[in-house]
């Protein structure tokens, strides 16, 4: 029987990414003036940005929908977090994300959002689930996987982007999931197959 992972534990780090979203959408516009990944004061060693970045958004309804992929994740592998390990986690997608847009997307100036690093999180999630003998931790990743690629190739959804009223920055997609499968990749290759979120 399905049921959600309502314990302490498992809901706090969600919370904590949630409510810090909240907190920076109601100081708009300052937030996005000071916090954006914006490639311009990227150049000024504002550096912060990178991190930042990921927990701003264009308007509430970009809010809205990387709230919904928060919550999904969290019921689909909540009951593997854990709130320091998964707050690590997420940070370390949210940045591999905002890097490999610097270095490898130069032509995306600015950007902010969670899905980048909601990837990262739903590979680990995923093979959390292969490592708990879970197969449909296969069919997760493949999907995700797929998803990436086919953005990478046809572009992203235009009725997205006219919801969230911006371009939608696919490369965060592709450097978040990179980044969630490298964490696995370090897992697999130092033999944590029990770690958890």
């Amino acid at each position: 029987m399905f049921s959600l992972p309502i314990q302490k534990t498992h809901i706090l780090g969600p919370l904590c990414i949630i409510v810090l979203c909240t907190l920076l959408y109601f100081f708009e516009p300052t937030s996005n003036q000071w916090l954006a990944f914006d490639r311009s004061q990227l150049a000024e060693h504002q550096w912060w940005r990178l991190l930042t970045a990921n927990f701003l958004h264009t308007n509430l309804n970009h809010l809205l929908l990387n709230f919904a992929g928060v919550l999904l994740l969290w019921a689909l592998h909540g009951e593997y977090y854990r709130t320091t390990p998964y707050l690590l986690i997420f940070i370390f997608c949210a940045l591999g994300s905002s890097i490999g847009i610097y270095f490898f997307a130069p032509r995306l100036d600015w950007y902010v959002g969670l899905s980048g690093a909601l990837h990262g999180v739903f590979l680990w999630g995923a093979f959390q689930d292969i490592q708990h003998k879970r197969h449909s931790g296969w069919l997760l990743i493949l999907a995700v996987w797929f998803k990436i690629i086919h953005e990478q190739y046809s572009g992203a959804s235009a009725e997205i982007a006219t919801l969230i009223n911006a371009t939608v920055a696919i490369e965060a997609h592709l450097y978040g999931a990179l980044s969630g499968t490298l964490l696995v990749c370090y897992v697999v290759v130092f033999g944590q197959k029990k770690a958890k979120v």
